[in-house]
């Protein structure tokens, strides 16, 4: 019996925002790798169980042809039986972002005094193995804390998966932060680790589609708001989230490319959001937006 799948590919990073909508048609976790010589991005997609070939066969045409890039060869196999959370353990690197040190409990090594360690196992909800992101959003939340920002109201922390957004917007403020995610699997790991950080009074993780669940609606309007996620989305509810966002609030935004930085923000000025800050690392970007 098969412990999953993977389609593996290469796509150029010009076409990948399109070509990740593609592939989220089939759900699992899809990672990508940095760009190569020529520009071709590295994608895996794991899933549950074997993909339709016909249907992953005309998701990649569609994905070539609205992009004007060739179609990309892609392999499709079976994952061997794996204790996946062991193996990703092994490989996983604490990450350090200023005063930020984020750990598995396999990691020995203990941070300094003034640190905010935050312990995340690798766990089974999916995500997607960018660190960069996580550091420009972790570097990008305690420059606007050492500013000064204060928020008396709530926090979002859209598409929350593990829940480490929303962990460290708690350590930083010691405010209330409301954490959604379209993933079952994501919400019951992120309320186990906010629970394990001694966080959990301050955090409440929900199931929720975006801005569309009640919810959200309910707890805003935010006064910050965090989402690391992919540029397509991003620019989706780039309208959304200037509703949800209060007058002088802050937008978090991260999971896309420093080439799609012009788009993201174009979106989200014609939104009334204007830049406030950036944060490139290697090939990717973390923008800090703020409503006027």
């Amino acid at each position: 019996m098969s412990n999953g799948w993977q389609v593996e590919l290469a796509f150029p990073a010009e076409g990948l925002p399109i070509l990740e909508e593609a592939l989220g048609a089939f759900g699992g976790a899809l990672v990508t790798g940095g760009p190569d010589a020529k520009g071709a991005v590295p994608v895996t997609l794991y899933l549950e169980e074997e993909p339709d070939r016909a249907a992953l066969a005309a998701a990649l045409s569609l994905a070539a042809a609205a992009t004007g890039l060739p179609e990309p060869a892609c392999k499709v196999e079976p994952l061997p039986p794996t204790d996946w959370v062991a193996e990703s353990q092994k490989s996983l690197p604490p990450i350090r972002a200023g005063r930020f040190f984020i750990h598995g409990s396999h990691v020995s090594e203990r941070p300094g005094g003034g640190t905010i360690s935050l312990l995340i196992d690798a766990n089974q909800a999916f995500g997607t193995g960018r660190h960069e992101t996580t550091r420009g959003c972790l570097l990008a939340l305690q420059d606007l804390h050492k500013l000064g920002f204060v928020w008396g109201g709530r926090a979002l922390d859209m598409g929350s998966g593990s829940g480490v957004l929303a962990m460290a917007l708690a350590a930083l403020w010691r405010r209330p932060v409301l954490g959604v995610d379209n993933d079952p699997a994501s919400v019951l790991v992120a309320r186990e680790n906010a629970k394990l950080n001694g966080l959990a009074n301050l955090l409440r993780y929900e199931y929720a589609d975006g801005y569309k669940s009640a919810l959200v609606g309910e707890q805003g309007p935010y006064d910050l708001i965090v989402a690391n996620i992919l540029a397509a989305p991003l620019c989706a509810m780039a309208q959304d989230l200037s509703r949800h966002l209060a007058p002088g609030g802050f937008a978090v935004l991260s999971g896309l490319l420093a080439t799609q930085e012009r788009m993201v923000r174009l979106r989200h000025r014609n939104a009334g959001l204007v830049l406030a800050g950036r944060y490139p690392l290697e090939e990717w970007m973390t923008l800090v937006l703020q409503r006027a």
